[in-house]
């Protein structure tokens, strides 16, 4: 058998396999999202400003994409009121929450339209490049809208990384099985 032929590496089980397996029932969203929801992730708010009013959401779908250029990833709901708002402002920030900040993230989980001045009673302070920085989180990026790709019934926006900042040490608040917990997944 030729390298990298069907067959040639270990464990691989060939094309009878692959036919078979696309001959079974595809995978439901709801199995789909059990499963997926054994991959812990970090959490955050997305916040953006546009035309003096303030917008954020709850957000664990955030990727680091590339180093050169900075680039990283956050998909939004396109029914959700924060995609019109953060594609309409054309920039956005991330802000990384800590342990602690489980209320934030509860917060911002449910939907809301955006606000004229407020941040939902947070207290916040105005990033370098025009967005809210939740006060309290463990680090902050800055980004512009890069791109919006397709994403299904979300889309992906790309995000091209113009500040960050660490404002604090102190341990990440993660997502695991639909439910919030602390680094030691407790």
């Amino acid at each position: 058998v030729k390298a990298g032929a069907a067959g040639s590496r270990p464990g691989y089980a060939g094309g009878a396999a692959v036919a078979a397996a696309r001959e079974r029932k595809p995978i439901d969203s709801l199995t789909y999202r059990r499963v997926i929801g054994h991959f812990a992730t970090g959490v955050t708010v997305v916040t953006a400003e546009r035309e003096g009013r303030l917008h954020g959401m709850t957000a664990n779908s955030v990727t680091s994409v590339s180093l050169e250029p900075l680039l990283l990833s956050v998909c939004i709901e396109r029914s959700a009121a924060a995609h019109d708002h953060t594609a309409a402002a054309g920039r956005f920030a991330v802000n990384i929450l800590g342990a602690d900040q489980e209320a934030v993230a509860r917060l911002f989980a449910v939907p809301g339209p955006p606000e004229p001045t407020g941040l939902r009673g947070v207290r916040f302070r105005t990033g370098p490049h025009g967005n809210p920085w939740i006060e309290g989180c463990l680090a902050y990026l800055d980004c512009e809208v890069e791109r919006l790709l397709d994403g299904g019934d979300h889309s992906i926006f790309l995000g091209r990384v113009l500040h960050g900042e660490v404002a604090r040490d102190g341990d990440p608040l993660l997502y695991y099985r639909g439910a919030y917990h602390g680094p030691a997944l407790e």
